[in-house]
């Protein structure tokens, strides 16, 4: 495929990605809808961390300019252009592999959310109970709450915090993944144009 040709496919897939991405990672900053978790920093460290946002934003910087990148016509300033290309797939690329692993350990460690600590006469406290559980014992995976809903119950507040976290976490992921597959191609197809020139038109 022609250089130009697939700069006009990744870069506009790019911007998309980036706009998504960013908007999950904003999202996780109001608990099904409410800003009164985030006034009273009540927010996890990881989604306070806006990992989407930044990835988001070098994603959405290389999305923009290899959108150009494919209507330009050839000539030493292509040339220039794909190498830039390349410069900011590759700045994509570490942003979506911070914003993947990230979001995989917010994933792994749960949300924060208000829940009645083990042991009798304990008040609700705000913490992270799925990821005290994991550090109490050798059976700690069977009790992961990814792989039991039915413990999604012990957080009290806010309320659908788990499916919330759930939901936004793992789509953030799947969205770190694509990014960094078109940033990956993009950068042998801006070293292509580099090397190669475009053959639009040819």
């Amino acid at each position: 495929m022609c250089v130009g040709k697939c700069s006009r496919i990744v870069g506009p897939c790019l911007l998309v990605l980036g706009t998504l991405s960013a908007a999950a990672s904003i999202l996780l900053l109001f608990p099904g809808g409410a800003s009164r978790y985030l006034r009273e920093g009540r927010i996890g460290s990881h989604a306070r961390a806006v990992p989407g946002l930044w990835g988001g934003i070098a994603v959405l910087l290389a999305g923009i300019h290899v959108t150009a990148l494919g209507w330009q016509r050839c000539g030493c300033s292509a040339r220039h252009s794909a190498f830039l290309s390349v410069v900011l797939s590759k700045l994509a690329l570490l942003g979506a592999a911070a914003c993947f692993v990230l979001c995989g350990v917010g994933l792994t460690n749960g949300p924060l959310c208000l829940y009645n600590s083990p042991g009798p006469g304990h008040p609700a406290l705000w913490g992270y109970p799925f990821l005290d559980a994991t550090e109490q014992g050798p059976d700690a995976r069977a009790e992961n709450y990814l792989y039991n809903r039915r413990t999604w119950s012990v957080c009290l507040e806010p309320e659908g915090i788990v499916t919330w976290h759930v939901v936004l976490f793992s789509l953030l992921l799947l969205i770190s993944v694509a990014e960094m597959v078109l940033a990956l191609l993009q950068i042998l197809n801006g070293c292509l144009g580099c090397l190669c020139g475009f053959c639009d038109g040819k």
